[in-house]
């Protein structure tokens, strides 16, 4: 068999390091480049599973000046990043299987610093993949997994694991894992059946790091830091080349920043830029500014907070409304297209033309009534107030029969059509929702009936054409 050439390798530099770990719905970009911006060296970005990636395309996205990588069965970003990390940040993979991790890799490898496979996570869905935390049970594979992205990519690799109950099997491990040629270890320091609660052992990353030859990073101090000394204190307390932090950083990011850590409405003004400029999901920026809140979400802010639902809702909360409009209405003018204009045409090539057919379909059907806009889900703070549930209020005060649906789904999108009193009426908006989608259904038969008139459907979603 012919040997693979062995890459030319690049180095990332592991030492004396301030790092933002992996965290799920957190490490998306616009937290990576504002830890960045307050003194992180390297950004691991969550989690991201194999299999996903290797149904995303990659596509340079000239509007926002990042780079996507995505899903083609719904339209989603699996993976956004931009040339402003891309010497700072590594990609985290889900993985149990060396080749499809070495395909992920090859995919990614101009667009990251680095790759590090998670060998940690606890989680019920990454143990019954193989992946996670159930490869510290399992060394050769693992290590086999290691080796392969090594022959592969000229990028670090590096992983990610947590301490094991027995010393010596954990130094047994680090071992075995160094071995394969990887730049650096990162290690928690509490194992997968204790949480925060649990004191993290440092003194077993202090004698994990005194024994290892490569660069071990210490992670699972955020009990105890609270800003950039608390860092130094823990680094010094495990001996590590390096720190990672997680929850701490989650709460305030600011706390990698030597001055000290920064008001919190100063962070989430922060990241709600990056949030607009990086056109980031409302939900994942919603997830994470509640993660900064925490406690606060009980405040008059707090419970604002918790009924926006939209980017420009949110940001209006901490004075960015006009920002938020501005730019989307920048992005759109350039030809941005955004989460609520995917359609199953726009996404995988090789169904393109069955999906034109599909789409053709929902446009021809005789006496359709259609529209283009998106159901927004806030602007409804009562039930009675719902498209559907109003619709059948009308049908019934009319002595007319029932709404009927027919929702058409196209992989993980769906789009509607109702029928009343023998017409078809249906929003043109592929969503990820069946319900949602039968919600516009709704809305734009209440408009062609003249039961709201056009400035109530304005504001209850996003009309785009008739």
């Amino acid at each position: 068999m012919e040997e693979k050439p062995t890459p030319t390798r690049k180095r990332l530099n592991y030492e004396n390091k301030l790092i933002l770990a992996p965290m799920v719905r957190i490490g998306t970009l616009p937290m990576r480049l504002l830890a960045l911006d307050y003194g992180a060296d390297i950004v691991y970005t969550e989690e991201l599973v194999d299999r996903k990636l290797l149904r995303s395309i990659r596509r340079e996205n000239d509007v926002l000046g990042t780079i996507d990588y995505i899903d083609n069965t719904d339209g989603t970003v699996a993976f956004r990043t931009c040339p402003r990390e891309r010497d700072n940040v590594v990609l985290q993979i889900g993985t149990s299987d060396p080749a499809r991790a070495a395909q992920v890799a090859r995919m990614v490898e101009k667009d990251v610093a680095g790759i590090d496979v998670n060998m940690g996570c606890p989680k019920n869905f990454s143990i019954v993949g193989g992946m996670g935390a159930a490869l510290l049970s399992k060394p050769q594979q693992a290590s086999s997994i290691l080796r392969e992205l090594i022959e592969t990519v000229s990028i670090p690799v590096t992983c990610k694991i947590r301490v094991l109950p027995d010393l010596k099997e954990t130094l047994q491990l680090c071992d075995t894992l160094t071995s394969t040629g990887i730049e650096a270890i990162a290690v928690h320091g509490r194992t997968i059946n204790e949480g925060p609660q649990h004191s993290n052992r440092n003194h077993v990353l202090k004698q994990i790091s005194e024994r290892l030859p490569i660069p071990m990073i210490a992670n699972g101090g955020s009990k105890d830091i609270q800003n950039h000394s608390d860092i130094l204190r823990f680094k010094k307390e495990t001996g590590s080349s390096s720190v990672m932090v997680a929850r701490a950083a989650e709460w305030n990011c600011s706390v990698f920043r030597k001055e000290g850590p920064l008001p919190m409405d100063d962070v989430i003004k922060s990241y709600l830029k990056y949030a607009v400029d990086c056109d980031n999901p409302p939900s994942n920026t919603k997830y994470c500014v509640q993660n900064i809140l925490r406690e606060l979400q009980d405040s008059i802010l707090g419970k604002k907070f918790l009924n926006a639902q939209t980017l420009e809702q949110i940001c209006e909360l901490w004075e960015l409304g006009d920002y938020c409009r501005s730019k989307m209405k920048e992005f759109q003018d350039k030809g941005l297209l955004g989460r609520f204009q995917v359609s199953p045409d726009m996404l995988d090539e090789d169904t393109k033309d069955d999906c034109i057919s599909q789409k053709r379909k929902i446009h021809e059907e005789e006496d359709v009534a259609m529209m283009r806009f998106a159901f927004l889900r806030s602007n409804y703070t009562r039930d009675e107030e719902l498209p559907k549930t109003r619709l059948l209020k009308w049908t019934k005060d009319q002595h007319k029969k029932m709404p009927v649906y027919d929702t058409r789904r196209n992989e993980k999108l769906f789009c509607s059509i109702v029928t009343v009193d023998g017409r078809k009426y249906g929003s043109s908006f592929w969503e990820k929702n069946k319900k949602w989608a039968e919600q516009g259904a709704a809305l734009v038969c209440l408009y062609f009936l003249e039961i709201i008139d056009e400035k109530s459907l304005t504001t209850s979603g996003n009309v785009l054409s008739r």
